[in-house]
Order: C-alpha cells, then sequence, then structure tokens
C-alpha cells in the first residue's frame, strides 16, 4: 500500500515549467501528497544516470513510497511505460527503456506492471505525444501514490525478467590488480565513483595509507596513472592530493581532496571509461 509519498526525477531540470506542471498533476489527483524531488539535473537522455541515482536513493525511503522517474528520449515510441514493485516495497514509474537496471540488480524487483493508458493516463491529453512524464507517469503515479488505484490497477503483469537492461561492465579480479568502469560522478565535487565494490576491492587486502597504482583509460588511451594513497575519508591526505576510499554506496571513489578530480583530468563517465586499481609491489 502506498503511503502518500511522491519523489520526481527527470532530465528537465527548472529552467521552464515541466516540473512544476508534473507537481501540481499530482497535487491535482490528491492534493494531500507530499511531493519531494530526487533530482532534474539528470543529463539530458543519459537513461544510465537516472538508473544510477534510483539506486543511490530508493532504499533509503520508507516502504509504500511511489518514484516517478522520467528520462524519456524514446518517449512517443513504442517502449513501454511501467510501475515495478521493489523488494523493499516501493514503486518506480518509468519508461521500461533501461531505467531500472541498478534497481533489478542491486535491490530487487518484485513485480513488474504495464501501464495502460486507456484507464492511467490524464483525460483529453491523448493527442499530446511528449510529454508523458505530466500526462502519464506523474498521473499515475499520483494515483498509486494517494491509493486511488492499487498496483494491480495500473494494467497488466509484464515478466520481470522481460525488462529492458543496460549492458554493465563487469569487474575483472586478478592476484594484484581489479578493473571496472567509471560509472558516475559525485557530481557537484568531481569525484569518480566506479563499478567496483567494496568487497571486490576487498580481494587486494587494502591497508589504510597504502598506496596503489591508479590507471584510467578513455577505451584504449591513457588519461591518468598515478600512485594514490586508500584512506578512510578525503583529510587523510593534503588539500590537493588523490585518494581512494569506499564511498556511500560500498563502491571505490577516487577523489582529490578539496578538488574536482573530475575537472583535473577531464575524466568522464561510462562503461569506455576503464579504471584500474594495482597493488604495488
Amino acid at each position: 500500500m502506498s503511503n502518500k509519498l511522491l519523489v520526481l526525477q527527470s532530465d528537465f531540470g527548472l529552467v521552464d515549467g515541466a516540473v512544476a506542471a508534473m507537481t501540481g498533476v499530482a497535487l491535482q489527483e490528491d492534493p494531500t501528497l507530499i511531493v519531494h524531488n530526487l533530482t532534474h539535473e539528470i543529463t539530458p537522455y543519459n537513461i544510465f544516470e537516472a538508473s544510477y541515482r534510483l539506486f543511490q536513493t530508493v532504499e533509503y525511503w520508507p516502504e509504500g513510497t511511489t518514484f516517478v522517474s522520467v528520462v524519456d528520449p524514446g518517449v512517443g515510441s513504442a517502449r513501454k511505460s511501467v510501475v515495478a514493485l521493489t523488494n523493499k516495497g516501493q514503486y518506480i514509474v518509468t519508461p521500461d527503456n533501461g531505467t531500472l537496471s541498478f534497481i533489478k540488480k542491486h535491490i530487487g524487483i518484485k513485480a513488474v506492471r504495464e501501464i495502460s493508458e486507456v484507464a492511467n493516463r490524464r483525460n483529453n491529453t491523448e493527442l499530446s505525444y511528449t510529454f508523458h512524464g505530466r500526462d502519464v507517469y506523474a498521473f499515475t503515479g499520483a494515483k498509486l501514490a494517494s491509493n486511488h488505484i492499487t498496483f494491480a490497477e495500473v494494467g497488466p503483469k509484464l515478466a520481470v525478467e522481460d525488462i529492458i537492461e543496460l549492458p554493465v561492465v563487469e569487474t575483472v579480479i586478478e592476484e594484484n590488480f581489479v578493473r571496472g568502469a567509471v560509472d558516475i560522478l559525485d557530481v557537484r565535487f568531481g569525484s569518480l565513483w566506479t563499478s567496483i565494490t567494496r568487497d571486490e576491492f576487498y580481494s587486494l587486502k587494502p591497508v589504510f595509507g597504502e598506496r596503489f597504482e591508479i590507471t584510467i583509460y578513455n577505451n584504449d588511451m591513457l588519461v591518468y596513472q598515478n600512485q594514490v594513497v586508500y584512506g578512510k575519508s578525503f583529510a587523510d591526505v593534503r588539500i590537493g592530493q588523490p585518494i581512494i576510499y569506499i564511498n556511500s554506496l560500498y563502491r571505490v571513489g577516487l577523489a582529490i581532496n578539496q578538488g574536482s578530480f573530475a575537472k583535473a583530468y577531464n575524466v568522464g563517465v561510462g562503461s569506455n571509461w576503464h579504471i584500474e586499481i594495482r597493488k604495488m609491489a
């Protein structure tokens, strides 16, 4: 059962009325809903980033919370609109375009239903093909969050194994190094968040204060190589010095104390950005 909490995410930004329109549609459905914003600063069209931000956030919200995530470069196409029920009892309203990838892999999905747009679309919007965030997702999310519909009334059930998933970079673990990808940035501070989990990194038996050789490639081009200290937190190194650490999602992070690693070395994110952590001899 939903709990009247509705959390919105998109790549719309706040420079125009798109997010306010979504919020207004939700409050028209139920003025007592409590509407929060996860972020509306997802890089335009970046489904991977949308998926990651949900994973970063969803499990810290109470059971019954409804999330609406609209990063939808395929709007108006044949892609499905769905609601997923997580293993922890939250609902996620989103296009079936890969946005659910990290939730499925790391939190788990109990069930998925396709949104029936006959029943769960705002009236008189049938000829609007480019703002499903307002007309379908915010509307359906608000109906679900306010318990005006049940999960079963969203639409027909889909097989969880059939939802679209984004390709992932598998971690390579060998005797003296691990290799993964730079998944995403801690945007405001420019730290790199990698795909390498704490447990994978700990196969190297690291000790705080130990140095590791860090190598970053963009495809096959060497972008960065240096010896970097492993620490608990940024203050374990001098201001301006790099550090590897375990971030709040139990992934390996790479940062500069009071600086932006991404800007300093022009490092991007995605499956073409590889990072290797090698134990020093």
